[in-house]
Order: structure tokens, then sequence, then C-alpha cells
């Protein structure tokens, strides 16, 4: 046993790990105290929090890791003073300059601790290249407008990259309607359908509920009633410059059933950047609502 993984939440880890059973490589799975992780059966675990991270790169060694995969969702923790102990306390400044960077930055710190200690760090789909589709349309076919609405979606993820803000937007008729921030993608799109919404005319995006205000004044002056929206897409890809060893973005069948749900026309991600789980259960939910997947070449404007 040499390769230990630090599995989160959601689908991910566990595809992995039948990835890894299934050629003979039993993991090490290493769970964050506050986030479990879905990992089931009798595999060798460790628990670890971060206020203890120098204790637990002092066992992953004596227990002779050699590489290590950090994969699912998992919220930056927070941290007690009071439990950061003498192992972990050289680890203090760089951990905290990184923390002020934002998740990524912190990633990218825990990355390079990690292989100081000479312990290589891969990504998931260096254990599970399934996980990342070829590029084209998987199903369905391609909406008119969708090269406004896509334009839009680079540009604005493009920004929200920069500042380390999210993965995903979610675009109709040229503009963005919802960004994805820490709470994650179904969670945005969830937010799409509360209160009877299922994505009609009015944004969760805040620099549009200015405009939306004043369009919507001006509908009333007017006696016109503001028409109700529909379609649109998900789109999702990674940041800037995104180490992809950590955090790579991924949807799964959940996305697809909210992404239903939100009145949507379909999804596009950027091949070789976002995972697909569970591949035939996604087409199989948007294929019944009669909505697309487009796997869109990475590295296109």
């Amino acid at each position: 046993m040499t390769l230990a993984l630090i599995a989160g939440q959601g689908g991910v880890p566990p595809h992995l790990v039948k990835s890894l059973l299934a050629r003979g490589e039993v993991p090490l799975i290493c769970e964050m105290a506050q986030f479990p992780s879905e990992v089931t059966g009798d595999l060798p675990r460790l628990g670890f929090r971060l206020e203890s991270f120098g204790n637990f790169l002092a066992e992953l060694r004596a227990r002779g890791i050699t590489r290590l995969c950090m994969a699912g969702a998992m919220r930056r923790p927070a941290v007690d003073p009071s439990l950061i102990d003498a192992a972990t306390a050289p680890y203090i400044p760089r951990l905290q300059g990184a923390l002020a960077k934002g998740d990524d930055g912190l990633l990218r710190e825990i990355i390079a601790i990690f292989e100081t200690s000479g312990i290589e760090v891969i990504g998931a789909a260096g254990i599970a290249p399934d996980l990342l589709p070829e590029p084209g349309l998987r199903i369905g076919g391609l909406p008119d407008g969708i090269a406004a609405d896509l334009a839009a979606a680079v540009a604005a993820l493009d920004q929200m990259g920069r500042d380390d803000l999210g993965q995903a937007v979610v675009v109709r008729a040229g503009r963005v309607v919802a960004r994805e921030d820490e709470r994650g993608t179904d969670a945005m799109l969830a937010d799409l359908t509360k209160d009877g919404d299922s994505g009609g005319g009015w944004s969760l995006d805040p620099f549009d509920i200015a405009d939306q205000m004043i369009g919507g004044a001006a509908d009333w002056l007017s006696g016109q009633d503001s028409p109700t929206e529909t379609g649109g897409l998900l789109y999702k890809a990674p940041k800037p410059g995104q180490d992809l060893r950590a955090d790579m973005p991924v949807i799964g069948p959940d996305t697809a059933r909210r992404v239903v749900a939100a009145g949507l026309d379909g999804i596009v991600i950027e091949a070789g950047g976002v995972m697909l789980l569970e591949p035939e259960d996604v087409r199989g939910v948007l294929a019944v609502a009669g909505l697309f997947l487009w796997v869109r070449p990475g590295g296109t404007g």
C-alpha cells in the first residue's frame, strides 16, 4: 500500500476506490474529521484534522505512502487554534499565508508540502481516466443562440476563476443568471428552483439585479408584463491556471437532475478539465427531458 486517497464527499472517491481495487491496489482512505466520505468497505483508514496536519503527514510517511490523491467535495474547515499540535506548528505560517489566497492557494500550498515531503500528488483522472469524457456532443442538439450564451459564460467564469470564486455559471439569453459560490454547483442550481422559480426571468446574479429592477419598472410603467425567460445552459470549467491535481470540477446525475428542474436547455463542460461521473445515468436523465450535453474542446475562446 503506497497510495493514500484523501476522500471528500460525493461520488468521485468511491469511483476511484473501485478503479484501484479492480487493478489490485488497496488505498489508504484519509478523511478529514468534518467531511466524512461516502467510501464504504473494509479498507485501511486514517482520520485527520487540519490542526494536526503535521502528525498526519508524519503518519503517511511512516506507512510508506509515496503517492497521494485528493478527490471529492470538501469545504474549508473551521480551525480551532487550541487543537494545533507541535508537529503542525511549523506549518502554520505557510498555511495561514495560503488561506489568505483563497481555496486554490491553499490547495497549491498543501500540494507543495506533500511533494517537499517526498509524496507525489496525482489527480483523480490519473487514477481513473474514464472520468474525462472525449470532446463532442454527447447527447441532444445545440440550441440557437448558444454562441452568445457561451461568450457570456466564458467571460464570467474567467473573472470568477481569477478571483477564486467558483467553477460554474448559468447563462440565459446571453446573460449570466447565477454564479457558483462556496456551496457548489448543485446548490446554485437548487436556488433557481426555490419558491416555485423553475428558471423564470429573475436573475440570482447580484450584478444583474439593478438592471432587472430598472427593466421591470419600465415594463410596469408601459403597461407590459416582463416576459418569462426559459432555456439557457449550465457551463462548467476549471479556473484559469488551476492545478487539476486537486479540486477538478465534476458533474454527475444529481447535477443533471437539477439542470432539468431549473428549466435549462443543457450542459456544457470543458474537455480535459471537468470529470463526468456516471455518464450513462447523466445521459439518461438529460435524454428524458430532451436536454443536451456538450463536452466542449478545451482552450477554445
